[in-house]
């Protein structure tokens, strides 16, 4: 039996499993899991699809989460939202501000589920997911045990967790808690938020702006399959910044808290004239450089074949290796891109 995964995957990239169960609630998706990892079989937990490239059909069982449940409690200075991990984020975003709780307006229209949103710790304009992460817990495989995690133990860096290290495919995320501060400080210093006014701005507005940035700026998925930003951002040192720098005036980038920058990887891609550059149906967009879509047919391989030619053009221009952000699978399981 071969079910297709184009209708899973935001890329709609035609490849197929073998076979693929949607759970609604948590005791199912740890007895589904439980038991297709006793039987060593191949499995792919999927959230919305956002964050995945498919190269070739998938032997083995899909388990797509679809499990609901949004609880709000709080104490004297902080809201805690414990989350069901196939709760839509940015429907979770709208949600906390028709509450009047604030934090999460800038990671607006972030694809994907909120389950997935730890595993890369997911962030835009400024604000990242371990800033409110209270706690994770997930479905250890390898023992069968629930277990919860509190936020050090994450291990949180720019789209890295301990999720996609040494727990990579041992952690089935079940359910997220997040904790935002009553006393809300908007995050207005990344780019074209700069024009608010920190002392008046609501949380409101910055949502908004961050929605009909994300809208203009990004292809709608529904329309050109895409999975959002195709690369990192890299992070170079001061010393590689500065030489940088000398050579091309008009490099964009943010300075980090550590003293490392994090360049603007769209710019490098724009700057070696990728914009619009495809290979078969896989293309660079005509607008936003840090996005690959899909003009109609592409496959997977043609989708690796474009992101390995921009990662060469932009390393024999720059000398700065740029990294995939989603995660490329193979017939049974995650690879590299070749």
């Amino acid at each position: 039996m071969s079910i297709s995964l184009a209708a899973f995957n935001t890329f709609a990239l035609q490849q197929n499993c073998t076979s693929l169960v949607e759970v609604t609630s948590k005791a199912e998706l740890i007895d589904i899991c439980n038991k297709l990892y006793k039987q060593q079989l191949p499995m792919l937990v999927l959230g919305g699809g956002s964050n995945l490239v498919f190269t070739e059909d998938y032997d083995g069982t899909v388990v797509k989460v679809s499990t609901k449940g949004i609880q709000f409690t709080a104490d004297d200075d902080y809201q805690y939202i414990t989350i069901q991990a196939g709760e839509n984020w940015h429907n979770l975003v709208e949600s906390c501000l028709q509450k009047q709780i604030d934090g999460l307006e800038n990671m607006a229209l972030i694809p994907g589920t909120v389950g997935a949103a730890p595993i890369q710790n997911i962030g835009a304009y400024g604000v990242e997911f371990n800033r409110f992460c209270y706690e994770i817990e997930f479905l250890q495989l390898d023992t069968g045990h629930l277990v919860r995690f509190n936020n050090q133990q994450c291990d949180f860096g720019y789209r890295e967790s301990i999720f996609k290290k040494q727990l990579n495919n041992v952690a089935v995320i079940t359910e997220v808690t997040l904790k935002l501060a009553k006393h809300w400080v908007p995050v207005i210093d990344y780019g074209p938020l700069q024009h608010f006014e920190p002392s008046t701005v609501t949380a409101k507005q910055i949502f908004d702006c961050v929605c009909h940035i994300r809208q203009s700026k990004l292809p709608d998925p529904k329309v050109l399959g895409n999975v959002g930003s195709f690369f990192k951002n890299p992070l170079v040192s001061t010393k590689a910044y500065n030489q940088l720098k000398l050579r091309f005036t008009d490099l964009v980038a943010y300075q980090q808290v550590d003293g490392q920058y994090k360049l603007a990887a769209g710019w490098l891609i724009d700057y070696v004239g990728l914009k619009g550059v495809n290979i078969g149906d896989a293309a660079v967009h005509q607008d936003q450089a840090l996005v690959l879509v899909n003009l109609g047919h592409a496959t997977g391989k043609q989708v690796c074949q474009l992101a390995k030619y921009v990662i060469q053009m932009v390393f024999d221009k720059f000398a700065v290796t740029l990294q995939p952000e989603p995660r490329i699978m193979g017939s049974v399981g995650e690879i590299e891109i070749k």
